[in-house]
């Protein structure tokens, strides 16, 4: 097991994994804003594959690189949630952008354009557009989303917090989330669908999907902004309605 390493192995497991955690620094950087530092993810990823040598039991013929993915990962997460990455400024934002569209997906019973969108937000097309770049990093699920307004503010997490064992992820896909999820994508614009495969399936970046679809990697983020605008649209209701 790996807690059993001395300080010579540790540091040699730590240079053996160092690519790893570069690599997996350098795929968020690519769904973050230019605030953010690859370094700084760099060196919480590090801290993450420590605690992860020193904690892993290879007592279930588990892969150490796939737990140490896990930890890497989350170690990542904390620091971009410790330093506030994303001003609440742009959640508010998108959450404007996200209520046009649903009230014209009501009203048109189809996916509304970028100009409608803009229109209903009394602003220009050009303005909406460099909104979408500027909001660019924002997810497609807070932590606030978790909170349940009709049951006084109930937290998803807790709900599901039934035992250390249970996963309260796992259980918000379950729920009938990832369907949803699913259903979504499929009736995003087709050139947005296509994007949001090039990006998550294939993990291409922002000028490798520009070049397949021949557009700037400018115009890319803005349709990949505006993308999950419309998937945060039509699941808001889904994390609660959908795993009661």
């Amino acid at each position: 097991m790996y807690k059993a390493l001395g300080k010579s192995d540790l540091k040699e497991q730590l240079v053996h994994f160092a690519p790893l955690v570069k690599k997996l620094a350098h795929q968020m950087k690519a769904r973050l804003p230019q605030s953010v530092e690859v370094d700084d993810l760099i060196q919480a990823g590090m801290i993450g594959l420590l605690d992860g040598l020193q904690r892993f039991e290879d007592n279930q013929g588990a892969q150490f690189e796939t737990y140490a993915v896990t930890r890497i990962r989350g170690a990542m997460l904390d620091e971009l949630r410790s330093t506030d990455w994303l001003p609440r400024s742009v959640r508010t934002t998108m959450r404007k952008v996200e209520a046009a569209i649903t009230r014209l997906q009501q009203q048109l019973c189809r996916a509304p354009t970028e100009a409608e969108v803009a229109q209903s937000l009394d602003i220009s097309l050009t303005d909406y557009q460099q909104m979408l770049v500027d909001c660019g990093g924002h997810q497609l699920v807070y932590l606030e989303d978790l909170h349940d307004p009709a049951s006084g503010g109930e937290h998803f997490l807790d709900r599901h917090q039934g035992s250390d064992a249970e996963d309260p992820l796992a259980v918000l896909l379950e729920s009938g989330f990832n369907q949803a999820l699913v259903e979504a994508i499929a009736a995003l614009p087709e050139r947005e669908k296509i994007l949001m495969g090039l990006y998550y399936e294939q993990q291409l970046n922002l000028a490798e999907i520009g070049a397949v679809l021949g557009i700037s990697g400018s115009r890319v983020c803005q349709l990949h902004s505006q993308a999950i605008a419309r998937l945060r649209a039509a699941l808001h209701e889904q994390t609660w309605t959908g795993a009661a």
